[in-house]
């Protein structure tokens, strides 16, 4: 797979936005994009889709307050503390139907908030993912890319999926050794009991590259 490097890419001034599925997908698929873009001023914003509930059994109290928390802490680990930060607000594995109303709805917000934090390139879950929010959160941003009335180039990162061979790709500058893992402690919640029995990130996900890879899906360029 060839890859050319982000810095010498045609999207190397690009302000960029990240869309993460759940609390800890930021870190785990564009972690590097997030340390390398809010040190150049090139982070317009950081959007998470759901509130991560999803995680921990029904019932099991302040999930949504502490994956959130926690995120707050994982984005200021990367060095984004000061970077927007968007909470849509979707329920955990329920997304909206793509040809809804509610779908719709949120699609015009996410391309007004693409507008008002002049974006210029967005990240986000692969179509390619298995798992429903992931998925959800690439058509929502194919939606309002076509509503942002600005050119948009979108990128995919991939959290379980393989990177695909056939397409064209670019990595970011490799992270500060361990920042990436100091950034994925912070979400206690998917990687001990700390509030309960749930959802556990495999180990080998703290052992992660230091670099991003991300697969143009839609060129603006």
């Amino acid at each position: 797979m060839k890859a050319e490097a982000l810095v010498q890419s045609p999207w190397a001034l690009a302000r960029w936005l990240v869309l993460a599925p759940h609390p800890d997908d930021e870190t785990l698929g564009a972690g590097a994009l997030i340390t390398h873009c809010a040190a150049h001023d090139r982070l317009g914003g950081i959007a998470f889709l759901t509130d991560g509930t999803g995680s921990h059994p029904k019932g099991t109290p302040r999930v949504a307050a502490t994956r959130r928390r926690e995120a707050r802490n994982a984005v200021g680990r990367l060095g984004a503390k000061a970077i927007p930060t968007i909470w849509m607000g979707w329920r955990d594995s329920h997304p909206y139907p793509t040809d809804s109303k509610a779908f719709a709805r949120e699609a015009d917000r996410l391309a007004m908030l693409l507008r008002w934090h002049r974006i210029d390139a967005i990240a986000v879950s692969d179509k390619s993912e298995a798992h429903c929010d992931h998925v959800a959160a690439y058509r929502l941003a194919e939606a309002a890319l076509r509503r942002a009335r600005r050119p948009i180039a979108l990128f995919a990162y991939h959290v379980w999926s393989e990177t695909p061979q056939r397409a064209r790709h670019i990595t970011t500058p490799a992270m500060p050794v361990g920042q990436r893992r100091h950034a994925l402690l912070a979400h206690r919640s998917q990687l001990s009991p700390v509030i309960g029995e749930g959802f556990r990130l495999p180990r080998e996900k703290l052992r992660m590259a230091a670099q991003d890879v991300l697969t143009l899906r839609r060129d603006c360029q």
